[in-house]
């Protein structure tokens, strides 16, 4: 069987690891959020009735949210896929300013500007609710003051969280080879040249000085 060009062959994008993680916070995300919409509407509190069972799946579906981030960290291309997040360039600080960030002008490695923020204010959200969550069903932790205002806090924390998975849902379903990069763990180079092409120029860098059979 003849070998596909090299400009033809997919590219591996995300390791099996990650998207595992992915998955798994994901469902948890969205158990958190469609028990917190069904706690917080007394109309479809009523609808689906069972209020302890739906406030027993938010709150431990919520302790278990970050477990997916902590137990990624055993994976090699999860550890340097974060790196990648943590590192914010002078051209990230151009894209965002940027109205034309998508004509390919700013050259993006693998993750853009936006993903970075993204994934940075989802860590951060899910955090804060897991500690807010905390004082408002274990009562004993603090007083009614701080549990009033961990309430306040996590419902507004909350829905800024809905907003921003709600806008991540948005721009995936918008981009078919993204999802399918995260599918699969595979991107074609087309995509990657028109999305983000200084990871592929990484990547084809490292093929050209790989080992060669």
């Amino acid at each position: 069987m003849r070998e596909a060009p090299d400009g033809a062959r997919d590219l591996d994008r995300f390791s099996r690891a990650e998207r595992w993680v992915h998955r798994s916070f994901a469902l948890l995300m969205g158990a958190c959020l469609v028990t917190a919409a069904i706690l917080y509407n007394g109309s479809i509190m009523m609808a689906v009735g069972h209020r302890h069972l739906v406030e027993t799946i938010h709150v431990w579906c919520g302790i278990a949210l970050p477990l997916p981030m902590v137990l990624g960290a055993v994976s090699k291309a999860y550890r340097a896929d974060l790196g990648r997040l943590d590192r914010f360039t002078p051209a990230d600080w151009r894209w965002l300013r940027s109205r034309s960030r998508r004509d390919g002008s700013i050259v993006v490695g693998k993750f853009n500007a936006g993903q970075k923020v993204n994934s940075w204010l989802v860590a951060a959200s899910t955090w804060v609710l897991l500690g807010t969550g905390a004082l408002m069903y274990w009562t004993g932790l603090a007083a009614l003051s701080w549990r009033s205002g961990a309430t306040f806090v996590h419902d507004w924390v909350a829905l800024g969280l809905g907003l921003l998975v709600f806008g991540h849902l948005a721009h995936a379903f918008g981009d078919p080879e993204a999802r399918r990069g995260m599918r699969t763990g595979r991107v074609s180079r087309r995509w990657a040249r028109a999305q983000h092409p200084g990871w592929l120029d990484e990547v084809e860098e490292a093929e050209a000085s790989g080992p060669r059979g």
